[in-house]
Order: structure tokens, then sequence, then C-alpha cells
């Protein structure tokens, strides 16, 4: 190098970074692109804002000869490392190339991912991996699995202080699911993304049960039954454009709030790259949906009256948030609540909401994991929750015992109880027992319990009541039946109504449908400022 010319220099730098760039070569790439697969460097070109990325430790390189991995060495070490800008806000990013040595995982591949970890801690800016890797470069033997032990300790460290975002965009197999599963979000794509800790053949091996690499753990699987995913998406560029839009609503750690955004359009040189990149792939349609303007919202012609009557719980929130502005979280699993992000004039809320088209808005074990985790996620960085109750029960039945109902669903009244957060309540219809306890009960800590005059505010509902309180009257009447409907009736007179609680001082106001926005609104201005000194303590002992 020392007898090198400027020209020679900058020549051999440049045919050092085109070797990078290529990674396991133009073959490869070809097979990925054929796959319906981008590159590493491809995928952060669409992620990022055009002309952000730098690259850090990009001829980073395996120093292990063995087994000719001397043959097989890449500059990089398998994955892409550096920092941008998504939407002009520092984020850091990691991205598996699936192309050089399957994207297994060396000493040095885990090494630059440590790195870049400690920076995004180091700068308090959210971090994004992004997993396309055959899992540890068995070659390396003990430092391969070493490296993931860093990075397991660095998640857990960075857990409630950065936003951290997995991307699965190929195999995620064996300990290095845990990567993923401890950071805050999981996307995957149908049938690209896999996660699994033994596959299909170890499986068969060990059990002697044939399943596919799909049914195993496939994107459909982690988004429906075991509820491991948050976001599925159809291809790679609208997952990438998902992971845009969830950072629009974050903020960038636990000591700031989220961005106020009064409407969110992507920039024409965003869509311009994406498209640019998408060519070599496959076409993609569309990005981002842009609703048009509607009447205003009728909540009176959306919820009935009558409370056996089931409705959308989506529409409710859509009269009271703004406009297209909600953006859900698993929205296949557990589907009998709805949680995700909006916008009320222009501030981020975490919305969480029973869902009375499933179950009947039932709590279940999934639906409380579900709960518990959002609500806690909200609260590490700062977003106010909203709450929209009508829920009957936690569900009964031996397979919600068996499964833990009451392990689960204490984790969402620990979760709830130990928020400082602004938390408000609006009780729409049912709210009996400990459901409605649970669901940010005034008790429990809510800042403000709106509640409508249809509300229903009870132990539970009439026909069980009835069984218990008046059986014995019930059981000497001459005429049981009509005892029974005298009695019920009765009950729900006194009791099936929002005034008992709002007597008590546990509702704190019986609103019209249509004031709703206004009242949370104001009551979101009003709590701006909360603060809260919780007593010192290691951590607390959620019951998981």
């Amino acid at each position: 190098m020392a007898n090198k010319t400027w020209d020679e220099a900058i020549k051999d730098l440049d045919g050092r970074r085109e070797k990078a760039a290529l990674g396991g070569g133009l073959a490869k790439i070809e097979k990925q692109h054929q796959g319906g697969k981008m590159t590493a460097r491809e995928r952060i070109e669409v992620l990022m804002d055009p002309e952000t990325f730098v690259e850090v430790d990009g001829f980073v390189e395996s120093r292990i000869d063995d087994f000719d991995l001397d043959k097989k060495r890449v500059p990089g070490d398998g994955v892409v490392t550096g920092y941008g800008e998504i939407g002009g806000r520092l984020v850091f990013v990691a991205s598996e190339d699936f192309t050089v040595i399957g994207g297994t995982l060396g000493e040095y591949h885990s090494y630059k991912i440590c790195r870049i970890q400690d920076m995004a801690m180091d700068m308090k800016a959210p971090l994004i991996c992004i997993n396309d890797s055959g899992g540890a470069r068995i070659e390396e033997g003990i430092d391969s699995l070493s490296g993931y032990s860093g990075m397991f300790l660095r998640h857990t460290k960075a857990s409630g202080v950065i936003p951290q975002i997995s991307v699965i965009l190929g195999p995620c197999s064996g300990g290095a699911c845990y990567a993923p599963a401890i950071c805050d979000f999981i996307f995957m794509v149908k049938d690209i993304s896999k996660m699994f800790i033994t596959g299909p053949n170890v499986v068969k091996t060990v059990i002697n049960e044939e399943v596919s690499v799909e049914e195993l753990g496939g994107a459909e699987v982690h988004a429906k039954k075991s509820g491991v995913s948050h976001f599925t998406y159809s291809s790679e560029a609208e997952c990438l454009m998902g992971v845009r839009k969830l950072l629009s609503y974050l903020p960038a750690n636990n000591k700031e709030k989220a961005p106020m955004v009064k409407n969110i359009k992507e920039k024409p040189s965003v869509l311009l790259s994406v498209n640019k990149v998408m060519e070599k792939v496959g076409g993609l349609s569309k990005f981002l949906s842009q609703k048009g303007k509607e009447e205003p919202c009728r909540i009176r012609n959306i919820v009935p009256d009558n409370s056996r009557r089931a409705y959308d719980v989506k529409e409710v929130m859509e009269c009271i948030i703004d406009e297209g502005s909600f953006f859900e979280v698993q929205k296949e699993f557990a589907p009998n609540v709805v949680v995700g992000w909006a916008r009320m004039d222009g501030e981020v809320v975490g919305l969480v909401g029973n869902q009375p088209n499933v179950m009947g808005g039932s709590l279940d074990y999934h639906a409380s994991d579900k709960l518990a985790r959002f609500i806690r996620f909200c609260d590490c960085f700062n977003i106010p929750i909203v709450t929209l109750v009508d829920v009957p029960a936690f569900l009964p039945g031996t397979a919600q015992e068996h499964n833990g109902i009451i392990r689960h669903g204490a984790k969402v009244l620990y979760a709830y109880s130990e928020a400082t957060v602004p938390k408000i309540s609006l009780i729409m219809r049912k709210a009996y027992g400990g459901a409605y306890i649970a669901m940010n009960s005034k008790e429990m800590g809510a800042d403000m319990v709106f509640a409508w005059p249809i509300a229903e505010i009870a132990v539970m509902g009439g026909d069980g009541a009835v069984n218990i309180a008046f059986k014995r009257k019930i059981k000497e009447a001459e005429d049981s039946q009509a005892m029974r409907a005298q009695c019920k009736q009765e009950y729900e007179d006194r009791f099936l109504n929002p005034y008992v609680a709002a007597s008590r001082g546990f509702v704190n106001e019986v609103i019209k449908p249509e004031e709703t926005r206004e009242k949370i609104l104001k009551a979101l201005k009003a709590l701006r400022n909360k603060s809260v000194e919780s007593p010192y303590k290691k951590h607390g002992n959620i019951p998981l």
C-alpha cells in the first residue's frame, strides 16, 4: 500500500467496495431474486430514506480457515450494518445476507451486529434487524454460539429503552429465533419468512411427526396461531414500508414522546427508490392506501342498544380518531381484542378495544397476552392508552382454565396497574365482573372513565345474576318463570346502567356517543404533563 499512487489506491478501494457489495456473487443474487427476495443491501435501500445509509464495518471478515471457510470469505461476513434515516429520523440497521454462506452467523458476523446494537443504545435510536440466515455457522463452533449470547444480552438491555424491530425475510431457526422474540415487534412475509426452533427433519426424527416448513413456522402460523409475529405482508417491499409506517408512530427512545403528525404521506423520492429496487424482484401495485373523505361517522348506527347484538369495534375507533390513522397490531391473532396505534388531533395514542364481533368480546388467555404486551410497550414509550370497553367476561371453560387463564388474565391487570402514562377508558356497553375490572377500571388507575348512557356496569348480566341472587325467591314462587322475568327486570333496572357507577365515582362522566372524540381529546390535553412517582424496586414480578 505504501508504494501505491493515489490513483492505484483509489482503484484498489473501489475494487474492494465492489466485491463487498456483490456479497456471495451474481449467481446467488439472481437466485435470491428468483425466489421473490431482495438482497441485504436492496432491503436497506428500500427501508431507508434515499442516500442516507452509512455502512459500518463493511470490510470485516471471518478469521476462520477451517473447513475451507477461507475460500468462502467475503468482506462484511454475511451481514450489512450501519445507520441512516427513516422519515428524517436516525435509525440503526443490521441486514443479514443469505448469499454469503447462507447468511449464517459466525464470530465476526455477530460482532458487527453487537456493535450496531451498542451504537443504537448510545445514540438512543431505534434498531432494526433484518433476519435471513441459516442459523449458527457450524464451522466456527462455540464462537458462533457465543455471538448469539452477546446479541440476546444487548436486546434485553435495550428493551424498553429504544424500539427494537425484527424483520424476518427468509429462514430464522434454532437459537436465532430468540433475538427477534426479545424485540418489540416482528414482521413476516407470506411464503418467504420461516421461524422455528427445530426444523421439519428434526421433528420427524425426534417425535416422528411429519410437517411442512410452512405448517411448522410460516408467516400465517405465527400471525394466527402462535402470536409470535405482529405484522404480516404479501411482499418484502410492502413489509419494509410497514416498518417505515410503524416507526412514524414511535418515539426514538423512552425519554421522548411520539412525533405529532397531522398527515402521513411518503415522500415521492422514497416511493421512486422502492419501485427502482422492486423492478429486480417483482412489481408492487400499492404501498399506502389513502382514505378519501367520508361523511361523519354515526356511532349510534354502529353500536346496537341491544347488548346481545354484535358490531365491529374498529368502526367505532374510526369515528373518534384522525381519519385513516389506525395502525393495527396482531390483526389475526386473538381477534376478540383489537390493539394498535392511531392519532387524535395529530397525537399518537395506543388504542385498545374489546371486539364484540368475535367471542362477544370476551377475554381469553391469548387475548390477555396480546393486551398486556401492547399496554406495556405503550407505557415504556410514553404513549397514552385509550381503552374501549364492551366485555362480558373472561371466557369460561376447561380449555381456558387448563391453559392458565388466571395467570394470563393477571397480566392484563398487572400491565394496566403498572402503566403510568395517561389512561382513558370509555365503557360502551357491557362491563361485567372481573373483566370490567381488568379493562382499565377507575380503581385500577384509569385517569378518566367515560360511559355511554347504554353502558351496563355490573358484577354480571341479568340471566346469571337472577340464578344466584334470586334463586330461592324464584324456587318458592308459584309461577317461577314469571318470577324469574320479574327479578331479572328489577336487577337490570337497578344495576345495568352507568349511573350507579357514576354515583360512586367509578365513572367520571356519562356522555353521548357524538361527544366521545371531544371528551377524549380534552382528557388527553389535560393529562399531557402527567407525572407519577413509582416506589423504588429493581423490577416487578409480572405473572409470566
